[in-house]
Parts: C-alpha cells; structure tokens; sequence
C-alpha cells in the first residue's frame, strides 16, 4: 500500500463516517426523520417493529449524532489534504485509534441496549472505513 492510497482511502473513509450525519439530522424533524427511522430499523433489524422519532429527547439525540458524525467526517477529510503529507503514519494511527474506539463503544452500547445485530453492521462498516489503513503504508521516497 502506497501513501497516495492511504490519502485516497482517508476521503473513503471521512465519506463513509460523515454520510451517516445527515441522516441522523434528518430525524430532529418529524417530515424527515424516514431515513433517520429507516437506518435505525435496519441496524437494529428491527423490520418487524420500526422506530419512531416522536420523542424530543430522540430528535436532541439524533441532532446531536448527526452533528459528531458529519464532523468527525469532515475531520478526517481535512487530515487526508492539509496533514497527511506531514504526518501520514501519524494520521493513519490516529484515524485508526478514532474508528476502532467508536467500533468498541457502539457495539458494547447496542449489545447492551438488545440491538446486537448492529455489532454484525459495525463490522462491516469497520472493514470499509479501516480497509487499507490497517497496515502503515510504504515510503514513497
């Protein structure tokens, strides 16, 4: 793996993070909380009793999801252009530590709220943002 993967696959990875940040945002509001409602009952394969998003504690939560997910995406889309260069193992680990502390938390929460089937989604979603990030890159020089 080169570093112009890695910085490649950084931007994959802010993408897959940030993405859910709309999403969540979404449900603050009861006109368009569908995909907020419709996420929620996939990771937590509740299909057969869906979410709701009446609660205004729910619409603080999500507003707040939102907000943390899309930073932390756009964080990490920030590192890959203006600190990758200098620091590219640096920023490796660091994106690295970030994504398997929230992999950690999020899978003991959903086990511990009797949503393990998301731990099943949180892997995949581990796989895709870490992909190459695993193994530090080969010096270009």
């Amino acid at each position: 793996m080169t570093q112009a993967f890695h910085r490649v696959w950084l931007k994959v990875t802010a993408i897959v993070i940030g993405a859910f940040g709309p999403v969540f945002s979404l449900g603050t509001m009861s006109a368009s909380s569908a995909p907020a409602r419709w996420t929620l009952d996939l990771l937590g394969w509740r299909l057969d009793r869906p979410s709701t998003y009446d609660a205004p504690n729910t619409q603080f939560l999500s507003a707040l999801t939102g907000g943390f997910l899309l930073g932390w995406g756009v964080t990490i889309w920030c590192l890959s252009v203006w600190v990758y260069d200098a620091a590219p193992e640096g920023v490796r680990r660091s994106v690295l530590a970030g994504t398997l502390a929230w992999f950690c938390l999020d899978s003991a929460g959903s086990i511990a709220s009797g949503n393990p089937s998301n731990v099943a989604f949180n892997v995949l979603v581990l796989l895709i943002a870490v992909g190459p990030l695993w193994r530090p890159a080969k010096d270009q020089a």
